[in-house]
């Protein structure tokens, strides 16, 4: 049974967000469903329990108002973050992941249509020359911020050049994305926050209105293009509001999430030399690669569900409308399904059974291009680098952040290969 006295520590506390492994056991072990006092959510901190989570969504559902996800607590800001976000732009409405079918179906083969193999090939060539160029820029100087001048833009500038944004404005595409995360962050603490992150959101929402009404009337070959096409299978065309809360999602999923996982792949090779030099020396690993840097720090950490009917979970009892905290972290380290589940192992044959993508109607289809992204950039970094260290004195620090496992910085030295 969850028992708040037998778990020490906390989701909130920085220093577990920097390095959650030994929570994450303490969870699995005593409070495999355990209830936030400071939120009220549930977290679900096993691979099997998650699992069960993410494939009913029957008994535990998408549809949230995202004002519930600032916690109990915090809710009236949350509620007070949509209103005030609706008169300066569109107010979230309810969309993709935060729905369930029919409406998710609709809206998931509306987006499908911007992920085809097709699409995503077509993209490949904007990875492969984004790469190179970022390396171009800083591989002679023997040094750079890694997280700054590579893993940050890398997805930045190709989701950029999808959604009509210039890609030196990336600076900016980060800005909109913390605020749009900052209901689910904790970042609404009073009406001042509330106010300036609903106008970060709303900035960014008046930049993509009049890019996607121009998309309906001269279609390019690009996500928003995609997005407003004529349905071929008879759906409804989205709305703007609509439009809007999935380009909440693509700039936040798309972009976020990818520069995390990338910053993160890095610290893995310098922290375990053994597996950067595997592979160096054979490039076949690097889709594992991919997959175990995605298993063992999994960029978006946990996601939500709200329970539709009492329930119980791992002998926990849920109450109906209870919010579900599905943490892919804890999951992707439990040792019932991987061995030694802190050990990197680019060679790790299960590997592919990590849930950092989700698992059931809410896959994400993004990850054939992060799986490009990772796997591109990371062939043309050790082709192009060698003796990758942290630098001198260096300790890296990590975001303070309930959901995502995020790199600050990550200085590094290297040797530029003729």
């Amino acid at each position: 049974m969850s028992d708040r006295a037998t778990v020490q520590g906390s989701l909130l506390d920085p220093e577990v967000q920097a390095c959650p492994y030994s929570f994450y056991r303490e969870l699995r072990t005593n409070a495999p469903v355990y209830q936030m006092p400071e939120t009220g959510f549930y977290v679900v901190s096993t691979y099997e329990g998650v699992q069960t989570v993410v494939r009913d969504p029957a008994t535990f559902s998408n549809d949230i108002p995202i004002e519930r996800l600032a916690g109990e607590s915090r809710a009236e800001l949350g509620r007070k973050y949509n209103e005030h976000l609706s008169e300066l732009g569109w107010g979230h409405v309810q969309t993709l992941h935060r729905t369930d079918a029919p409406a998710h179906s609709r809206h998931r083969r509306i987006l499908n249509r911007a992920f085809t193999p097709a699409m995503v090939n077509a993209m490949v060539p904007s990875v492969e020359r984004t790469t190179t160029q970022l390396i171009d820029a800083f591989v002679d100087r023997g040094e750079c911020d890694f997280v700054a001048e590579f893993a940050f833009p890398l997805p930045g500038i190709v989701i950029a050049e999808q959604i009509g944004l210039d890609p030196r404005e990336i600076a900016t595409f980060r800005r909109w994305a913390d605020a749009m995360l900052a209901t689910q962050q904790g970042l609404l603490v009073d009406d001042d926050a509330v106010r300036y992150y609903a106008g970060i959101e709303a900035q960014a929402q008046h930049y993509f209105a009049p890019l996607l009404e121009e998309r309906r009337t001269s279609p390019q070959s690009d996500l928003m293009t995609a997005l407003v096409a004529d349905s071929e299978e008879g759906d409804e065309p989205l709305t703007m509001g609509e439009l809007q809360d999935i380009m909440n999602q693509l700039v936040t999923g798309g972009y976020t999430t990818v520069a995390d996982a990338v910053g993160n792949a890095m610290m893995l090779l310098i922290e375990n030399p053994d597996q950067q030099a595997l592979l160096r020396e054979d490039r076949s690993l690097l889709r594992n690669f991919a997959d175990e840097v995605l298993r063992l720090a999994t960029p978006a950490q946990g996601l939500f569900r709200r329970a539709t009917r009492d329930t119980e979970l791992c002998g926990v009892a849920i109450p109906e409308n209870a919010i579900i905290h599905v943490r892919y972290g804890a999951a992707n380290t439990d040792d019932d399904v991987f061995p030694e589940p802190e050990r990197f192992d680019i060679t790790r044959e299960n590997v592919s059974k990590h849930v950092a993508f989700s698992r059931g109607p809410h896959f994400c289809p993004g990850r054939p291009l992060a799986m490009q992204e990772l796997m591109i950039g990371f062939d043309r970094l050790l082709d192009r680098l060698d003796d990758i260290a942290l630098a001198p004195g260096v300790v890296p620090e990590r975001s303070s952040s309930m959901l995502f496992y995020s790199l600050r910085s990550l200085p590094i030295t290297f040797t530029a290969r003729n």
